[in-house]
């Protein structure tokens, strides 16, 4: 096997929203996307104290890609134009394919802004190639006991081990965060020819003899595989997917490939035609 090595390293910049801490590893100052994975908000950690106002993400739309959203710590609450509702707890992932256009709304639970608590999480946008970037919305809520864990791998989407993840990728793109201990390491094969997306959430990683401490991003060379190790207790995101080599036409929540097909989405958002998301209550 080839192993992939570090070729750069892109730290997170720090892109607070009101209260929320928030940092972003891409697209930034030297990189605007890790192939198909376009985009990273990592909000937290931070602690927010009773009665608070919670996340401020009310209801907004998306088209043409999808989010994948980790739970760290705390609670999310969404409700979405498709129908879609469900509270997720730490540990926990969301998937929404926004697809030919929904609205959604991501904000904390009515318990949470009353009790406060420990709040951490990430945020991932996975490019949809344009045969699918009008497919029909979807949306998976999983909590943190309906995934598997091997080796530390969290396994999302995908196959690792014997084991498979509980949401099934439209593209058979590969997902998981993973957590290990010091002096524990984990390898990943089958990466020939994929797009593959590592960022250090939590601690500090080894790729090569590379270090990569938390909140970076390892921008990785040409390979099939990757051996990754903890040098202190570490939390990691990790995803392959299939490059996607068309043109990228990115403009606030729509992801196309042409200007034309931006104009186009906010027209129908105008319209009305992603339909309305409520606010979740519980």
């Amino acid at each position: 096997m080839t192993a992939r090595a570090v070729l750069r390293l892109h730290a997170a910049h720090r892109d607070d929203i009101g209260d929320l801490v928030t940092r972003r590893p891409v697209p930034g100052p030297a990189i605007g996307h890790i192939g198909a994975f376009l985009f990273l908000n990592h909000h937290g950690p931070q602690t927010y104290a009773p009665n608070n106002r919670g996340l401020p993400f009310g209801p907004h739309p998306h088209r043409g890609f999808e989010t994948v959203t980790f739970i760290l710590d705390g609670e999310l609450a969404h409700t979405d134009s498709a129908g879609h509702e469900s509270i997720i707890r730490a540990g926990g992932v969301q998937w929404m394919t926004a697809g030919s256009g929904i609205v959604h709304a991501e904000v904390s639970p009515e318990a949470f802004k009353r009790d406060g608590g420990a709040m951490e999480i990430l945020q991932l946008w996975v490019n949809l190639p344009a045969r699918l970037k009008m497919t029909r919305p979807r949306y998976f809520g999983v909590q943190a006991d309906a995934i598997p864990v091997v080796d530390g791998v969290h396994l999302i989407a995908g196959e690792h081990r014997g084991a498979t993840g509980p949401i099934p990728s439209l593209t058979g793109a590969f997902m998981s965060f993973v957590t290990l201990a010091p002096g524990e390491m984990v390898t990943f094969d089958g990466l020939s020819g994929r797009d593959v997306f590592l960022y250090c959430a939590r601690g500090a990683i080894e790729v090569g003899g590379t270090r990569v401490s938390r909140f970076n991003l390892a921008e990785l060379g040409s390979g099939d595989a990757v051996t990754i190790a903890a040098s202190e207790p570490a939390l990691f995101l990790f995803g392959h997917a299939e490059p996607i080599d068309e043109p990228i036409v990115a403009h606030g929540p729509f992801v196309m490939n042409s200007a034309d097909e931006i104009r186009q989405a906010y027209a129908d958002y105008q319209a009305g035609r992603f339909g309305t998301a409520e606010i979740v209550a519980g």
